[in-house]
């Protein structure tokens, strides 16, 4: 009794963390540029009785096993990056990343760091920022006495100044992307560090290279969809009140065996 007892409380922790992941999805339902997480589970060990193959006792050979597990735990937080819809701002400093890739942003420590939150600023000096002030790499400087800024779909940055007819180049937006994503460890702030698990990043500018096009004007909102989230925490709900019947029915086996001595 007391096995099955652990084996349903593994199953609570279990589904305690994933409505915690579901929580956190929900709460960043409008984030920009957030992915959407999803927990896998896996059994753990098993104690057998019998393993399949061995002789029986008139010699034959047993064609199933016995064995009994002992529960589950989380074992990966996938982050899905599938593409958000695109929302218009008109904001010139908003960008959209549509389809694969990452802005590259240098984080305070002089480490790379990679966002799919477009919602650039300003800072004093005139250089294209993040909303926490991460410098976007390459760094990207705007006069001035810049009227107006344009930033094309393949990632070249041009301003209009005052008095000048033609556009001038100022910089350019250069995307990274790597084999596995699903390796990046997000650090909060909408940024990601690469891991040993994520490989080296691939730069080139944007439409090139299997990395998607730049649009001005537009940020990418979040991926969560709350009705699918909404359907996970019922299951999950389930799920944990399944393992506490489980817990309450091995009581209450383990009551009726104690009251056999009366």
């Amino acid at each position: 009794m007391i096995k099955a007892m652990r084996t349903a409380a593994s199953g609570m922790a279990g589904q305690q963390m994933n409505v915690d992941n579901i929580a956190n999805n929900l709460a960043n339902v409008n984030t920009t540029g957030f992915k959407r997480s999803k927990l896998e589970f896996q059994d753990v060990l098993y104690q057998n009785y019998r393993r399949a193959g061995v002789a029986s006792a008139v010699g034959l050979e047993v064609p199933v096993g016995l064995a009994i597990g002992y529960g589950t735990r989380p074992s990966a937080t996938v982050r899905e990056y599938s593409t958000g819809d695109l929302s218009m701002t008109s904001n010139p400093l908003d960008v959209a990343i549509e389809g694969n890739g990452f802005f590259q942003i240098q984080l305070p420590d002089g480490s790379a760091g990679y966002t799919r939150d477009g919602a650039f600023k300003l800072s004093a000096e005139g250089q294209v920022v993040t909303s926490d002030g991460y410098f976007v790499t390459p760094e990207i400087s705007i006069p001035e006495d810049a009227t107006a800024i344009s930033i094309g779909q393949d990632g070249v940055v041009q301003v209009q100044q005052f008095g000048q007819n033609d556009p001038t180049d100022v910089g350019q937006i250069e995307l990274a992307r790597f084999v596995n994503p699903a390796g990046l460890a997000a650090i909060g702030h909408n940024v990601l560090i690469q891991t040993s698990a994520s490989g080296d990043p691939i730069t080139d500018i944007p439409s090139q290279n299997g990395l998607g096009r730049t649009n001005q004007g537009y940020l990418e909102m979040s991926n969560v969809a709350v009705v699918d989230e909404m359907v996970n925490m019922i299951i999950a709900q389930r799920a944990y009140e399944m393992n506490s019947k489980a817990i309450q029915t091995a009581d209450d086996m383990s009551q009726v065996a104690n009251n056999l001595k009366r």
